[in-house]
């Protein structure tokens, strides 16, 4: 991404390339985890929104944006507190959102939005506006014979509620 800060005395000024390195290396890891795991093909939108919802909670959750290698198994335990079933997990991405913005904002008006912030609100635009044809989890059970597993009921869902779940067991496979 190119740094549109063009008035800069020193750092990335002048159109340098901004390297977005914590946004990558969440979504390194959001993978790695996916991919362990095997649930579902690293083509699919369920990857993806997997890949998406563990990406983004691995990065808001690192507060000094240094999250390193040997900090990944540490940090196991938070990952998947901040993804269980019972965590109100989309208001923790809005506020966390909120609050980088808001530092963000309190750099100046000339400052522009980091790379990794940038990817973060694309990723989760991505993830509350895409919905995924899911199994209805919430279906009658008995409602229907359902042979196999696409003859079930299905809902279109968020791509969030498919991808959380996806990515805390991929957190529990590890």
């Amino acid at each position: 991404m190119q740094d549109r800060d063009h008035h800069s005395t020193g750092g990335t000024g002048d159109g340098e390339l901004t390297v977005p390195m914590a946004w990558l290396y969440a979504e390194y890891i959001a993978e790695e985890l996916l991919r362990t795991g095997d649930l579902m093909p690293p083509t699919s939108f369920e990857f993806r929104a997997g890949r998406d919802a563990l990406a983004l909670t691995i990065f808001l959750s690192d507060g000094g944006g240094e999250l390193s290698g040997i900090r990944v198994v540490s940090q196991l335990e938070n990952w998947l507190s901040l993804t269980a079933y019972d965590q109100p997990w989309q208001d923790w991405v809005g506020e966390r959102m909120a609050q980088l913005t808001a530092e963000a904002a309190a750099l100046g008006a000339d400052a522009p939005d980091s790379p990794d912030l940038e990817l973060a609100r694309a990723a989760w635009r991505w993830l509350e506006e895409t919905e995924l044809l899911a199994p209805d989890l919430n279906a009658v059970p008995g409602g229907a014979a359902a042979v196999g597993e696409d003859d079930g009921p299905k809902v279109w869902t968020p791509a969030w509620q498919l991808g959380l779940p996806l990515g805390h067991l991929a957190i529990h496979l590890f």
